[in-house]
């Protein structure tokens, strides 16, 4: 183990979860863009159909990514088995939390997602053998306080949607968790080129069976080009971040969605900013800090 300029010692995974802290951070942040296309397009299309479009439209930006590189060969995993485990569990995540997301302002679905990290974290000492300070842990615990906080459970009356945000979470966790198993070996790219595949194939097939698809205007597909270009940046900037640093110290930067939950739906939706949501989020911003420490 190094030490800093005070003689303090620095873990020697430092400087990599630094760096997976940034790139999850910005990851949360390219989501959030997303998320509000999404619901955007979730008033004229059922959300199946949306969340077709706009994997198809990631898929084809990725398709078109990897020709112009001239890595089409790391479209395909190398460790099929896992990739399509993961991807169909993120699939699943993305049609619950898209239909939180129809039903729920941003920020109230953002809040029972945010039960990821907590899980994340269980996850990541059970399955993974990862060592969790006691400060990371005291991070984690005040981010889950942050979202009570902020959600009031008991006090507002709950639907589907929050049942669909909650069921996200624990899916989304598992999802993460599994990343964390992928051998080096595997690419980035194959990893969200499966799960882009993973995620359109299982769209369309509920689109297919709850009706069809309904007609697309030119607008809505540029919107649904943009939140494919959005979908596919965020997936990249995550994998890359789990595999810079440990699942613990990425997963709790998810919290700092309830930001651009307030200000997007303030300024897209015409949702208020409630005192007990700014006063949750300050709390989860504040766990967040801790498990860097």
């Amino acid at each position: 183990m190094s030490v800093d300029a005070t003689g303090a010692p620095v873990p020697a995974n430092m400087p990599g979860n630094l760096r997976a802290a940034g790139l999850g951070f910005l990851a949360f942040a390219v989501f959030s863009g997303t998320d509000v296309l999404v619901k955007l397009l979730a008033e004229r299309f059922e959300v199946p159909q949306v969340t077709f479009m706009v994997t198809l439209a990631s898929l084809a930006l990725l398709a078109v990514y990897a020709g112009v590189t001239g890595t089409a060969a790391s479209l395909r995993p190398r460790h099929p088995g896992l990739a399509l485990l993961r991807a169909f569990l993120l699939a699943v995540d993305t049609l619950l939390i898209h239909y939180a997301f129809s039903v729920l302002p941003l920020s109230e679905a953002y809040l029972l997602a945010f039960l990821t990290p907590v899980l994340v974290a269980v996850l990541a000492f059970a399955l993974l053998a990862e060592r969790l300070s006691a400060l990371t842990w005291s991070g984690v615990v005040l981010g889950f306080l942050g979202v009570a906080i902020a959600l009031r459970p008991g006090i507002e009356p709950l639907n589907l949607g929050h049942a669909a945000a909650a069921g996200s979470a624990l899916v989304f966790a598992l999802s993460l968790v599994l990343l964390r198993r992928a051998k080096a070996t595997e690419s980035d790219l194959a990893l969200v080129s499966t799960l882009l595949v993973v995620l359109a194939a299982v769209a369309l097939a509920v689109a297919s069976a709850g009706g069809g698809l309904a007609r697309v205007g030119s607008g809505d597909l540029l919107i649904a080009f943009l939140a494919g270009l959005f979908m596919l940046g965020g997936h990249l900037l995550l994998v890359r971040a789990f595999r810079t640093g440990d699942a613990s110290v990425v997963a709790p930067f998810q919290y700092s969605q309830i930001i651009w939950g307030c200000l997007f739906g303030a300024l897209f939706f015409a949702a208020p900013v409630e005192l007990h949501t700014v006063a949750g989020a300050l709390v989860i911003v504040l766990s967040g800090w801790l498990v860097l420490k």
